[in-house]
């Protein structure tokens, strides 16, 4: 409240307050006095000043007491708004863990011979087409390198290309390094799906080497074919655009990713699988 007591402020309230104490003063002398109905003249514009004044102090109080009032009542309302903001963000938690949980459950029962480790996503890198992310397990949990990273929904995540003791780093399918060998599901075409492609300002999968016979439409899903370091039929993407090669000797198919990296916060590790 110190911001409305200003010096001027303060001068008004005292001027007006000595003001009123000596007209009553005066008053109390001058009704006895042979003059006094003329001072009464007088001093009836200065008692009524002094009313209006009086009157101004209290509604300054008034409002003083009302403004402490409605900024104890509003600090209150922003405490429960930030509350109710925390257990929404909490629900909201909640329901996306269950989800994953729901969808892993689905998939260990596709595959029961995954033997699969969850990890959390604690960082993120993004530079000269290279795409990493970094896990929150490692070595100490039975994570070794190239081992294969998807998501409760059967997605490719990527390889582990580092690992620590308590921490691992993902090179994802977006990375321009990383080049996965991937069939389309309703033609059984195969061609290398590799990260790296620009698309306006996001990331697509490029898918080479398709046969000049292929005809791949859109959304058409493409999963992996499987080799010694990822399974069968994870999946990598969706046809959005196809076109020849330079060459004109083969294909080629442009990919909408199947995981969103950006915004993944949780990671299944095959630790282990039999492969077919």
């Amino acid at each position: 409240m110190k911001h409305y007591f200003s010096t001027r402020v303060k001068v008004v309230l005292i001027l007006s307050v000595l003001l009123v104490v000596v007209i009553a003063i005066l008053g109390g002398f001058m009704k006895t006095d042979v003059g006094g109905n003329t001072v009464q003249g007088v001093l009836a514009p200065l008692r009524s000043g002094a009313s209006r004044l009086t009157d101004g102090v209290e509604q300054i109080y008034s409002y003083m007491f009302r403004y402490e009032a409605i900024a104890a009542e509003n600090e209150e309302l922003k405490q429960q708004i930030a509350k109710m903001e925390d257990d929404a963000r909490r629900a909201d938690s909640v329901t996306r863990e269950n989800e994953r949980l729901r969808a892993l459950l689905e998939l260990k029962q596709a595959n029961e011979d995954y033997v699969l480790l969850d990890a959390y996503v604690i960082g993120r890198s993004s530079v000269d087409w290279k795409n990493t992310i970094t896990i929150n397990k490692g070595t100490n949990a039975g994570i070794e390198k190239d081992m294969c990273a998807i998501t409760a929904n059967g997605e490719l995540v990527g390889l582990v290309s580092e690992v620590g003791s308590n921490y691992a780093v993902i090179k994802t399918v977006l990375d321009s390094s990383l080049e996965i060998r991937a069939t389309i599901s309703s033609t059984g075409d195969s061609g290398m799906v590799r990260g790296g492609y620009s698309s306006g300002t996001a990331t697509k999968l490029r898918m080479n080497h398709l046969p000049v016979s292929a005809f791949p439409h859109n959304n058409d899903q493409v999963v992996s074919t499987g080799s010694t370091y990822y399974p069968r039929n994870l999946i990598l993407g969706y046809v959005i655009d196809a076109g020849h090669e330079e060459t004109g000797v083969a294909k080629y198919a442009i990919l909408e990713p199947a995981v969103e990296i950006g915004v993944l916060e949780q990671v299944f590790v095959i630790l282990d699988y039999e492969a077919e």
